[in-house]
């Protein structure tokens, strides 16, 4: 692990609130179409980060360091999961292919199995002296990609690497080891890629600090490759079931990390970076689509956004 770097903190630490007069608003949005639904809006609750259960019938949300189901349709509103005696969760959650349970990552800094249903969760990750970040769950459910983080006493961090580690526990594998962020990672569908956002310079000139542009690599870690070459900080790249795109969040320039309340971009593209197409602006970044969030069916993919005021 690099021990260079320190750098602040670019993931929140407690569960976020929303400001006064804020509101956080589910969509969906047919990335063909272009047409958007409104599945749920809040005013007490900052909802973050949907996933897609495997029927296409329910999202899965966190908010106030709880997790919670809602038909995506927005039929009744959002139903607390009980996950009993795990700390408080944030936005790093991704759904298990077994349909049947759910890996989260916990503000202790480690990721846990539980049931979808609501019951005691297992502990994967051990303490190995990182902070550990879910971003993706291999195919065949085996193995989870996470994003782990040495922390200073003080609690400055260095800078973000990414690892792989058997979804039932045991030793964790090092993908990446530079002063350079990477973050994001996940497999594409059919685990021959692990797609992440970074801030290596793997093609061209080294880039100002924070401007992390899409990569993918193999499931070792060998051959990582730029897919975006662009003046934009995208980050969170999320392969679609059917393989043929990938949706992203694109921040404006000179954004350093993912921060909550920017103008963002919620974009579509190839599978290696080709064919840009931005689907929808949105107030948003930090919570808007940390996790993967494309239905099912590869035809719509689901948000946040954070609107304040009118």
């Amino acid at each position: 692990m690099s021990q260079t770097p320190i750098r602040a903190p670019q993931k929140a630490t407690m569960p976020r609130t929303l400001a006064p007069g804020q509101r956080a608003r589910i969509h969906t949005i047919d990335v063909t179409a272009g047409a958007t639904r409104l599945v749920h809006e809040s005013t007490e609750v900052l909802y973050e980060a949907p996933n897609w259960t495997l029927d296409g019938k329910w999202l899965i949300v966190n908010g106030d360091g709880v997790l919670f189901r809602l038909p995506a349709d927005g039929s009744v509103d959002p139903e607390p999961i009980e996950i009993p005696g795990i700390p408080p969760l944030n936005n790093d959650h991704v759904l298990d292919p077994d349909g049947v349970h759910v890996f989260v990552s916990a503000e202790d800094g480690h990721i846990y199995r539980a049931p979808l249903a609501g019951g005691e969760a297992v502990r994967v990750t051990s303490e190995d002296g990182l902070l550990h970040f879910l971003h993706g769950v291999s195919p065949d459910g085996g193995t989870l990609a996470y994003v782990g983080v040495v922390t200073e006493p003080g609690g400055a961090w260095h800078a973000p690497n990414l690892f792989t580690i058997p979804a039932d526990g045991g030793a964790s594998v090092q993908l990446t080891d530079d002063e350079f962020g990477d973050d994001g990672a996940e497999f594409s569908p059919g685990g021959g890629w692990i797609y992440f956002n970074t801030e290596r310079p793997l093609t061209g000139p080294p880039r100002a600090a924070g401007h992390a542009q899409l990569a993918r690599m193999g499931p070792d870690g060998s051959g990582a490759e730029q897919l975006t070459h662009d003046e934009r900080v995208n980050w969170f790249p999320h392969p679609s079931p059917d393989g043929a795109r990938l949706a992203y969040v694109s921040f404006p320039p000179g954004t350093v990390g993912h921060p909550a309340d920017r103008d963002v971009i919620v974009r579509v593209c190839g599978p290696r970076g080709e064919d840009v197409t931005d689907l929808v602006n949105v107030l948003g970044g930090q919570g808007t689509m940390n996790v993967p969030s494309w239905s099912p069916d590869s035809t719509r993919i689901a948000y946040v956004d954070y609107p304040v005021g009118t």
